[in-house]
């Protein structure tokens, strides 16, 4: 930045990105953690993920309002790697997932990454929160998670039944107490006067339950956060690093770049109607994230994604150029240093809640009822994803729903519907009625069903509920009705209508092929 112009930042946006930044870092701060320990894995890596997210991707991001940092929606799928490959691995599967990110923003793919059916997103959100739930329900009450996404759920009653009985102070009842009291605050917050909403709910629980168990003492489990924090970073081995072409873990990098790529456009786009101001460059941003990703690869921390929650609190606050994205970076990094015996004294059971909170608000019945106005069928392809995430995984069903939503599409573009009718009222006229696609593929439908037509009647074919044709489809229609006219019969087409339906699509088609050429 040019000195004339970074006085002119200091005169005018300076003031308003500093106190957003200072409103981020505390939303920021009890997620990271939050995050980190839903994932299993200490909470530094965490807090390295946002201050990553802020001082690197903060500063090269395409969409300079987004505020990137550990995101609740890979919590399960890194959980299970963690599981599955070791702490030591976590690294390299997100380096992996950085590289491609990095090379997809070069060959120009951000937008790309943004085509994906909404009933798919929702239902991806919606089974990431129903796998949150279930897992951290068992950490509210100073217990660990039992597996997979369906052990947790139906092990949920077991949760609930330690954290209640019996009534005699022990630790998980304890936990339970403070984690219900953290998700009672965060409910109840919003209703709280205008001028104290300015304090994070998330924050405000925290801070409560931190109170509540250092005061009475209480025998619950607490994060573990060191001063030390480059010290405790889990530096990127030359031995992991040998193992980077191995397949399991390029299929897990690859899933990864996928979901934090598309989470990370979504919420580009999410954030981009919420302001006025310059419009995300996608290409840029998702080149950011791969380099933000690529750093957390080497020092072994969790991957990144643009998170909704901060970005939203970012704008709330006020926020008017990239500077408060950095900012809070630099926030997070002074925490771990200054703030580490305050950090120790927070209760495991309250970042729970929060994530629980969070989960909560992902399984939204408003994605449901907002989904079946366009169908029924967008809706089955949301409990399909839901089905399939929580019963597999996150990968797995996020497929199971692009392969239905690509079905879907294959059905549209090659369904179509023919009926033919005899007008009662004027004898000898017949109606054809065409709905949905007439392409090459249901040609022969079409053709039988113009067979049936008798010779000398005359024929209305309504074009009205036709949503596309082809050509191969218009050459028959004009070839039938020189044959038909032929014979002695007649038929009324809207000729124009037809025409439009495949010429103005094509136009349109080419014009594009012309403008990215």
């Amino acid at each position: 930045m040019r000195q004339g112009s970074f006085h002119s930042y200091l005169r005018g946006a300076f003031g308003k990105d500093l106190m957003a930044s200072a409103v981020v870092f505390l939303v920021a701060l009890p997620l990271c953690m939050g995050v980190a320990i839903a994932s299993g894995v200490p909470p530094a890596a965490g807090i390295v993920t946002g201050v990553i997210g802020g001082l690197v991707v903060g500063t090269l991001a395409g969409s300079p309002l987004q505020v990137s940092g550990p995101a609740a929606g890979l919590t399960v799928l890194i959980w299970q790697y963690v599981q599955a490959f070791g702490f030591s691995k976590l690294g390299v599967i997100v380096l992996i997932a950085g590289s491609i990110q990095i090379l997809a923003g070069l060959m120009k793919l951000g937008q790309w990454f943004r085509a994906t059916s909404p009933s798919v997103i929702q239902g991806m959100l919606a089974g990431i929160g129903v796998l949150i739930i279930g897992s951290q329900t068992h950490v509210l009450v100073d217990d660990a998670p039992k597996g997979s996404g369906w052990t947790n759920l139906i092990s949920i009653p077991e949760a609930l039944w330690k954290g209640i009985f019996p009534m005699d102070g022990a630790a998980h009842h304890l936990a339970a107490y403070v984690g219900l009291l953290s998700i009672i605050i965060m409910a109840a917050w919003k209703f709280a006067p205008g001028k104290l909403r300015i304090i994070p709910a998330p924050l405000l629980a925290v801070a409560i339950a931190t109170l509540v168990s250092a005061l009475f003492q209480l025998p619950i489990k607490h994060v573990s956060v060191s001063s030390d924090l480059l010290g405790n970073v889990n530096w990127l081995s030359v031995e992991s690093l040998s193992g980077i072409l191995d397949p399991s873990l390029l299929v897990a990098g690859l899933a990864v770049a996928l979901i934090a790529s598309a989470e990370t456009l979504l919420c580009a786009a999410a954030v981009d109607q919420m302001h006025q101001g310059p419009r995300t460059n996608y290409d840029r941003e998702l080149f950011a994230q791969g380099v933000g990703n690529s750093l957390c690869g080497l020092v072994g921390s969790l991957p990144m994604t643009g998170v909704i929650v901060r970005s939203s609190a970012n704008l709330e606050a006020g926020a008017r150029t990239r500077g408060a994205a950095v900012m809070h970076g630099v926030w997070l990094l002074a925490s771990v240093t200054l703030l580490t015996s305050v950090l120790n004294a927070v209760p495991t059971t309250s970042l729970a809640a929060i994530l629980v909170f969070t989960g909560f608000k992902l399984v939204s019945p408003k994605a449901v009822r907002y989904l079946l106005k366009y169908g029924k069928s967008e809706v089955a392809i949301y409990a399909a994803t839901v089905i399939g995430i929580v019963a597999t995984d996150l990968l797995k069903g996020v497929l199971i729903g692009l392969g239905l939503s690509l079905a879907k599409l294959v059905y549209t573009f090659s369904h179509l519907e023919v009926r033919l009718a005899s007008d009662e009222p004027k004898e000898g006229d017949s109606t054809l009625l065409l709905k949905g696609a007439a392409t090459f593929v249901r040609l022969p439908k079409l053709a039988a069903a113009l067979d049936q037509v008798p010779a000398n009647v005359r024929l209305h074919i309504v074009l009205d509920q036709l949503d596309y044709i082809d050509h191969a489809c218009i050459d028959l229609l004009s070839n039938w009705e020189k044959q038909h006219e032929a014979k002695g019969g007649q038929i009324i087409m809207e000729w124009d209508l037809l025409h439009r339906k495949y010429f103005d699509r094509t136009s349109t088609v080419l014009a594009a092929a012309a403008a990215e050429s």
